[in-house]
């Protein structure tokens, strides 16, 4: 348990909440029930072994934190994750209800774990990422979120034996993830670009023929085994504009499980959009 104030609210509970969710007790010297109810939360913080954190927050010393967040009557809990408020109860309230709260704003030590996975990998460490993910499987098989990360992994690093090998201990609700088709293509493609000529034989084919489809939809799938995004998008909507039919419409659905891939390239996905919107209408 710490005492936080407007300086360090910041820092104690915003930023702490991305590592643990953070219980904040909005209190004051003189109210009784809050006599009563700091005791017991602090109690159940020392019992949860680090799965979520106290802060206490003065009231009377901090009247901008307790306007700030509707604390117009004490003791007033709000419980914070990723940085903003998701739960609160006012007054003070009998343990079990208390308990029940915590349970559901703690996430289980495999999502621990995934949350852990993704902070590392933000940070390009993607050994201490692979690690935590090998820990959130074990603790839950089931954890398909973290499975799919480690999938990610391993294709990133070119193991498209160990990617399979996790693909297919998937659960049946796995495909309800958002990104579960987005990383079943990229799979495919990588699988499939470890079978086709290198990058630069498949150009030199296409300069030869630029109306080789089948050479550029491999060179796409190749791109997008690279994650050169742009560059796969090129062939993709090149493919569309000769022969909308090919493959199926096989340029068009590519181009839009790509745009999925790179999420994180807004301009790029924007671009190619509108082009391809331009094509087709």
């Amino acid at each position: 348990m710490i005492d936080a104030s407007l300086a360090s609210f910041e820092r104690d509970v915003l930023e702490a909440s991305r590592d643990v969710p953070v219980v904040v007790d909005f209190w004051a010297p003189w109210c009784g029930p809050c006599r009563a109810l700091g005791p017991l939360l602090e109690k159940l913080e020392r019992e949860s072994g680090g799965r979520w954190k106290l802060v206490k927050v003065n009231s009377d010393d901090n009247p901008e934190l307790s306007a700030q967040f509707g604390a117009r009557s004490i003791p007033f809990v709000v419980a914070f994750v990723d940085g903003r408020p998701v739960s609160s109860f006012l007054g003070a309230q009998p343990e079990g209800a208390i308990r029940a709260f915590l349970e559901k704003l703690v996430p289980d030590p495999s999502e621990l774990e995934l949350r852990r996975a993704r902070a590392a990998l933000a940070g390009g460490q993607v050994k201490l990422a692979e690690d935590h993910l090998r820990n959130a499987i074990a603790l839950d098989p089931s954890n398909d979120a973290a499975r799919l990360d480690m999938v990610a992994i391993l294709v990133d690093r070119g193991d498209q034996a160990g990617a399979r090998e996790q693909w297919a201990l998937l659960s049946p609700n796995a495909p309800q993830s958002s990104a579960y088709a987005t990383m079943a293509a990229r799979l495919d493609a990588a699988e499939r670009a470890a079978t086709l000529p290198a990058a630069g034989e498949l150009a030199r084919r296409i300069e030869a023929d630029p109306g080789n489809l089948a050479a550029r939809l491999d060179l796409a799938e190749v791109h997008i085994a690279n994650r050169e995004f742009a560059s796969a998008l090129e062939q993709l909507l090149e493919i569309v504009a000769r022969d909308r039919a090919f493959g199926d419409d096989i340029g068009r659905r590519k181009m839009i499980a790509v745009f999925d891939m790179a999420a994180g390239q807004p301009d790029l996905v924007s671009e190619f959009r509108r082009r391809l919107s331009a094509l087709l209408f």
